[in-house]
């Protein structure tokens, strides 16, 4: 894009504020700023209020842990042998640091070791690892990165030797970025000649795979599933046979990992049917009669809590890239460059963030098996360093299921 052309995109945009300060850069900055600009999906940005409406909410069929449990052993052969075909990855989703664990670091190397190092990447490669042995087979390893973490996270991997897991089977990528806006729909800069981004969202991983080229090396591998995890979860398995088997004998185009809700206002997302497609539903979203309603088991009706553990068709994949996953604004607090070249770090929320969600991704897919898992063998979220969901619940799960710290 050449300086004419920019300018007239901007133009065109209303965003003639990004070149405020064109006339002090170097042609290094002004190249930079440049690339920003391209890569803008223009289409997608909009600050349009969604009204909050939701289609009519209805419960979703899926297999409980003792249905799995009926039919372990065939969904572990259907897919065992999806493996050994070389038709499954796993999708790492990597891009976050730890900050609510005090760490400026990626999340992924925080050591969660009691008596020896033990880092969440690495209980993850272990993860893996079990399947891969279980299997008799390798698995792809795609694990996504954001530009702030990217080199620390493959230099990570390279001092521990990828934790044993083979280096030519391990693929990083980085996650794209979205220009972050002010209240008024603005672009934000960050520096005189650099917009301010953020991460795309969880559901950009796919638009990032493709963009990296690894759609189609994975393709030109015969991969024709792609398991898609969060990297704080340390118990998850990860592109596990039984649950693969069972999301391939549905004849579904996806499958979610999910855990039974605690209690009726469990702060989870609900995986139901929206309008008759498959959709998650926010804790809140449910009114009182739907969160606390009840089967003839007795077990609540809305009950399917996702975990952020997924598997989607590869041949899906490219159908929902062709329709454009939404971009949902968020309010945030985003540090920007004043007009006067101060450089401000607001105690308000001052601006939008854009991301895509994956829950879209399920939604967009049209068809999805919950697939229910045992929460104390398979949900230890590490999101904060104390509490709930903290580094010190997560340990006593992982030695509970026989992890030694």
């Amino acid at each position: 894009m050449n300086e004419s052309e920019l300018k007239e995109t901007l133009r065109r945009h209303g965003q003639e504020q990004v070149l405020r300060w064109w006339e002090e850069l170097g042609s290094d900055a002004r190249a930079e700023l440049a690339r920003q600009v391209g890569q803008i999906e223009w289409d997608k940005l909009s600050l349009s209020a969604e009204d909050g409406r939701r289609g009519a909410i209805a419960p979703i069929e899926g297999l409980s842990v003792a249905e799995i449990a009926a039919r372990k052993e065939e969904y572990f052969a259907i897919g065992r042998d999806a493996v050994r075909a070389g038709k499954a990855a796993a999708v790492l989703l990597a891009g976050g640091q730890g900050t609510r664990l005090g760490s400026d670091a990626p999340k992924g190397t925080y050591d969660i070791g009691l008596t020896r190092p033990l880092y969440i990447f690495e209980q993850l490669v272990r993860n893996l690892q079990e399947v891969t042995s279980a299997c008799g087979a390798s698995i792809p390893l795609l694990i996504m990165t954001s530009e702030k973490n990217d080199c620390e996270t493959r230099e990570f991997f390279e001092k521990h030797d990828c934790f044993g897991y083979p280096r030519e089977d391990i693929f990083f990528f980085r996650q794209a970025m979205a220009p972050c806006m002010d209240l008024e729909g603005k672009i934000l800069l960050e520096d005189k000649g650099r917009i301010a981004l953020s991460p795309n969202g969880n559901g950009g991983w796919y638009s990032s795979l493709v963009k990296a080229g690894l759609a189609e090396a994975m393709a030109a591998r015969g991969v024709e599933w792609y398991n898609v995890f969060a990297v704080d979860n340390v118990l998850q398995r990860i592109c596990d046979p039984v649950f693969l088997g069972a999301t391939i004998a549905s004849g579904k185009a996806s499958g979610a990992k999910v855990v039974r809700k605690a209690e009726p206002h469990e702060r989870v997302g609900v995986l139901c049917l929206e309008d008759g497609l498959p959709s998650v539903v926010e804790y809140y979203e449910l009114s009182e009669e739907m969160a606390n309603l009840r089967g003839a088991d007795g077990n609540l009706v809305y009950s399917f809590g996702v975990i952020l553990n997924y598997l989607f068709r590869a041949d899906t994949l490219k159908a929902i890239a062709d329709k454009r996953l939404p971009l949902h604004a968020a309010k945030k607090k985003i540090p920007y460059l004043a007009p006067d070249g101060t450089f401000v770090k607001p105690e308000a929320e001052n601006g939008y963030k854009f991301e895509t969600l994956i829950l879209d991704m399920i939604r967009y897919a049209g068809t999805c098996l919950p697939f229910e898992v045992v929460r104390e063998r398979e949900f230890a979220p590490i999101k904060n360093k104390t509490g709930t969901d903290s580094v010190d619940t997560a340990r006593a799960l992982l030695q509970k299921n026989g992890v030694e710290l």
